[in-house]
């Protein structure tokens, strides 16, 4: 957590967690009151010290002359502004949401949301804009009490899908060559999200990569069931069939740049023994489908059977 000012460009950056935690909690609710009680809280939790009142006017004394620095080293102290303003309970920033990086990563990622339906492109832009902003993670540093996690937390959210979003778009405009790496990533740090192993399909397939993106469904299907003990949602299993019968939806937009040529795809002989491991990856997933569409039966003549037997009752 860092404070710029853009008159000097100057930025503050305070050296102790407590300064860090009081500066991200009264931006994260810049131009609204604080309470001394909720600082306090966000401060030390549940073991505050014997004089919390006190050391909370320290600390905040403290960031104050740490603000009022960039503002000119020579001006006069009755022209710096006041970034934070004492009240009746508390305290507030005298700062819009609309100065902070994370108000910007907000309204970018809203307007690259709205452009997407028709200018994909754009939409690519925009996020790059935003997650340009970001310099690790939410609030580091500042994570002490729950005004700042529960931020962090949305905000860490935000960007996911922020990524999910810009990734779509660019599989829309043909530059699915250029974020394989990036989703398989993403795909690694986020096992159970299921999104990104559904962009990284797609943009393995139109890679040429079919039998990757195949592999990639039984990582995700393996990895899920181990987290959370279910199978994959109807969206990822649908796509596992789309791939395997080479549905042409999945082509999408022709991209005119992407960033490395697709490999060649090669026939080998029905001999040679790279085509095997393959070959049996296909008649697994052939036969997973299989089961699955039987299970779905199964289940179709139980409902039919108990229903039949609620109505004869």
């Amino acid at each position: 957590m860092e404070f710029q000012d853009e008159r000097s460009g100057l930025r503050v950056l305070p050296t102790g967690a407590k300064q860090r935690a009081l500066l991200a909690a009264l931006v994260v609710k810049a131009g609204h009151d604080v309470s001394a009680r909720r600082l306090i809280d966000e401060l030390w939790g549940v073991h505050p010290p014997a004089n919390a009142a006190n050391a909370l006017q320290i600390h905040v004394a403290r960031l104050r002359r740490l603000l009022s620095r960039p503002a000119g080293q020579d001006a006069d102290e009755k022209t710096r502004r006041p970034w934070i303003v004492t009240t009746p309970h508390g305290y507030t920033l005298r700062l819009t949401p609309a100065e902070t990086d994370a108000a910007r990563f907000r309204q970018l990622t809203e307007q690259g949301r709205r452009a997407l339906p028709h200018d994909p492109g754009q939409t690519g832009e925009l996020l790059d804009q935003a997650l340009s902003l970001w310099r690790g993670p939410a609030l580091q540093g500042s994570l002490l009490g729950d005004i700042c996690a529960d931020e962090a937390a949305r905000l860490d959210e935000l960007r996911l899908a922020a990524l999910e979003m810009r990734c779509d778009a660019y599989l829309r405009t043909g530059r699915h060559g250029e974020i394989v790496g990036e989703l398989a990533e993403l795909a690694t740090q986020h096992p159970t999200r299921e999104r990104f192993y559904h962009l990284l399909m797609v943009a393995l397939y139109r890679c040429g990569r079919q039998a990757e993106a195949l592999a990639v469904y039984e990582r995700a299907r393996h990895r899920i069931r181990r987290e959370l003990g279910v199978e994959p949602g109807p969206a990822l299993r649908d796509l596992m069939v789309q791939i395997l019968h080479h549905d042409p939806a999945l082509t999408g937009a022709a991209g005119p740049r992407p960033a490395a040529p697709a490999q060649p795809r090669r026939t080998p002989a029905p001999a040679d023994n790279t085509a095997r491991p393959l070959r049996e990856e296909m008649a697994q997933l052939h036969r997973r489908i299989e089961s699955l569409q039987q299970d779905q039966n199964q289940l179709l003549l139980r409902f039919r059977e108990l229903t039949g037997a609620t109505r004869g009752g």
